[in-house]
């Protein structure tokens, strides 16, 4: 059996490993190829191109990457126009893999998306692009089967890997003592981004919360993980002037203990300071109570204003926690809002009140619950019947 498949980012060459090892399960003499990462390659998997061919940050360099990833995908879609797959499988990635799937799928190829683009958020116009290039979708969150059911799109809900991965019981002194943090003070985990643009835009108001905080709490410890060495330099000069006490500046993200170095600060942690993104699930996984902040630059708000049609989000939230729970259950401090003294001020309840934190945590096992499912068992069964 040849799949053909195409991953795009860390996150998706890791929902892609667990996929190929649904499938190799069900069909031993699985041929898989096409454009992927390390942990595909450990499972067979035979990358023409890498996964960092796909990995772009932002507009800009999306459009200084444009004739490489145009001879990228001609590339892959010539040689499968050629030597057609069984099934095509794209793990996130939609700009690429949905015109990929149009292609192929006209071609007699039966195509498969793995993992939604955020239509619930922005730009819903593209379910009439998914409608036509793929056969099956593939989808991480159960609000995410009723849409695609609503748009007589055939669906399968797959759950999310984190929630196996992530510790039902997370285990906060022993991620202290792999940390080197104190076993009784508050912690506060702060995670400003890995974009460039997120560290600059919020990086110092993240800081300077901090530093409010230390003044209502001296011993309060604060632990920034980081994800490549130019982030780590840059959080590292904002901290030296901001004269912040008792933090930790964890170095550049590596798979210590066989996870990121950013699991072991929220397990670590009281609560948790981040910008929107998947780090907010992660953060509700550990249970931890969280702020959820973002800032677009005046710039950035236009362009996605233009390119979705629309000024803002269509769902009332912007991080993953409330919009599972279809409520507000952590704040979220956007664009004008996000100011120190209130990221501070809601960081303090994060800490400190007893009461909203055990609610947080009665819904987060309940979320924690949705999400565990087995997920390469259920992709690679659906997988197997577009193909039979």
């Amino acid at each position: 059996m040849r799949v053909g498949m195409v991953a795009g980012e860390t996150s998706g060459d890791l929902l892609a490993a667990r996929v190929l090892q649904g499938l190799r399960t069900q069909h031993q003499d699985l041929l898989c190829e096409g454009i992927g990462g390390p942990a595909m390659v450990e499972q067979g998997f035979t990358a023409w191109h890498p996964i960092d061919r796909l990995s772009v940050f932002g507009y800009v360099d999306a459009l200084k990457r444009l004739p490489g990833l145009i001879r990228t995908y001609r590339h892959v879609k010539q040689r499968w126009q050629t030597t057609p797959p069984d099934v095509f499988v794209g793990v996130d990635a939609p700009d690429f893999n949905l015109r990929l799937e149009a292609s192929l799928r006209q071609a007699g190829v039966p195509t498969i998306q793995f993992v939604s683009p955020s239509i619930w958020a922005w730009r819903y116009e593209r379910i009439h692009q998914i409608r036509a290039a793929v056969s099956h979708m593939l989808v991480l969150f159960p609000f995410e089967e009723t849409l695609y059911q609503n748009e007589g799109i055939p669906v399968t809900y797959v759950g999310h890997p984190l929630a196996w991965e992530i510790p039902e019981v997370p285990d906060k002194n022993a991620a202290r003592s792999r940390l080197g943090l104190p076993a009784e003070a508050r912690v506060l985990a702060v995670l400003p981004g890995s974009r460039r643009s997120e560290i600059h835009l919020l990086a110092d108001r993240f800081i300077q919360a901090a530093r409010a905080l230390q003044q209502q709490d001296p011993a309060l410890h604060i632990v920034i993980p980081t994800v490549n060495a130019q982030r780590h330099a840059e959080l590292e000069a904002m901290l030296e002037r901001a004269n912040l006490r008792h933090y930790k500046l964890l170095v550049p993200e590596t798979r210590e203990h066989d996870r990121p170095v950013a699991w072991d600060a929220m397990e670590a942690s009281d609560a948790v300071l981040a910008a929107s993104g998947t780090a907010t699930l992660e953060a509700a996984l550990f249970k931890r109570p969280m702020v959820i902040s973002y800032v677009l630059s005046p710039t950035m708000r236009r362009i996605m204003a233009w390119k979705s049609g629309q000024k803002k989000p269509l769902v009332p939230w912007v991080g993953l926690p409330n919009i599972l729970a279809r409520e507000f259950i952590v704040p979220e401090l956007l664009q004008e809002a996000a100011t120190p003294g209130a990221l501070a001020e809601a960081a303090w309840k994060a800490l400190t009140d007893t009461t909203y934190r055990q609610q947080l945590h009665e819904h987060y096992q309940q979320l924690h619950s949705a999400l565990k499912r087995d997920t390469g068992k259920l992709a690679a069964q659906a997988i197997m019947n577009q193909i039979q």
